[in-house]
């Protein structure tokens, strides 16, 4: 059957779950809870149901259970699993810490934001944090701000302190002169491009080089960029409906220009695409969520 043969080596598999290769080898070797195939080589090789039960056992970890609670719940049948996931609904780690963010944020509390922040990361894996929590927090600080319950000073602060803690962990990366390139382009005049800023993590985390450039410039500048940088992607986000002409236009010059070069279209006027440009454009859409990103990726790079 297709879902028992071996599809993926370690460094994909690790890609498509968000951890290091590392941390799952380790996991085997203590937990035994799955056997990958070996090739001749000797080297692992994982299945779709490999990967099904690694997801799983992955996002039990990020609802805050430790690895070996999940893999204990694993040897539960499902509606004991669904039952005990329910009693611990309130007591989950990651509800009360979120909230308690947002409030330290909103009230200024430094000390407190920082005491917060420390705990996520000792408890939940750093893509969690940022792509997950830190989207829910920005996102619950704009809607606070649209409905009048925060002023733009708590805005303003909090905010930049998320962003502010996202740019430390990407600029954290170690950079190696032999890694694949990505040069990151932000559509939007005011650089307050979320999705942007997740995929730049996501990226980095890796192992790809990242060179944020801001908004695009005239197709000269931008010739004379991709000269200097020699990227191996683009990455072209738009955010705003009336920049999209000239996102597109970029896409199909730069597409023609570099064939070997790999083009990346993402953001909030992307998403809101036609049928018909959707269709058109689809080679490079790289998605919002993280399972978009990784098949995106996967079909770009070579392990």
């Amino acid at each position: 059957m297709a879902d028992q043969e071996g599809k993926y080596n370690i460094k994909a598999a690790a890609l498509m779950l968000g951890i290091q290769p590392g941390t799952l080898r380790a996991w085997e070797r203590r937990y035994q809870m799955i056997a990958p195939v070996r090739n001749e080589a000797g080297h692992r090789l994982y299945t779709e149901e490999h990967i099904k039960i690694l997801k799983w056992l992955i996002k039990k970890v990020n609802q805050g259970f430790t690895i070996s609670q999940a893999v204990s719940l694993m040897g539960h049948n499902q509606s004991q699993m669904d039952s005990e996931a329910l009693n611990l609904t309130q007591d989950n780690p990651l509800i009360s810490m979120t909230d308690s963010l947002y409030e330290a944020l909103v009230h200024f509390e430094h000390e407190r934001i920082n005491e917060i922040l420390n705990k996520m990361f000792s408890i939940f894996t750093m893509e969690k944090v940022i792509i997950d929590i830190f989207s829910q927090i920005l996102k619950k600080i704009e809607d606070s701000f649209n409905l009048g319950k925060i002023i733009p000073a708590q805005k303003f602060f909090s905010k930049s302190l998320i962003k502010a803690r996202i740019a430390t962990i990407i600029h954290s990366f170690p950079i190696n002169v032999h890694q694949n390139k990505a040069l990151c382009i932000d559509c939007s005049n005011d650089g307050d491009n979320l999705e942007l800023l997740m995929f730049t993590f996501y990226l980095r985390k890796r192992g790809i080089q990242v060179i944020n450039i801001g908004k695009f410039s005239s197709e000269d500048e931008n010739d004379k960029i991709m000269d200097m940088i020699q990227p191996d992607f683009v990455i072209i986000c738009c955010e705003v409906q009336e920049e999209l002409k000239e996102a597109l236009l970029l896409v199909n010059h730069l597409s023609k220009k570099h064939k070997d070069l790999t083009i990346g279209l993402g953001g909030k006027a992307v998403t809101a695409f036609k049928s018909s440009d959707k269709d058109q454009y689809s080679s490079f859409i790289f998605g919002q969520t993280v399972n978009e990103w990784e098949m995106w990726l996967l079909e770009r790079m070579v392990f």
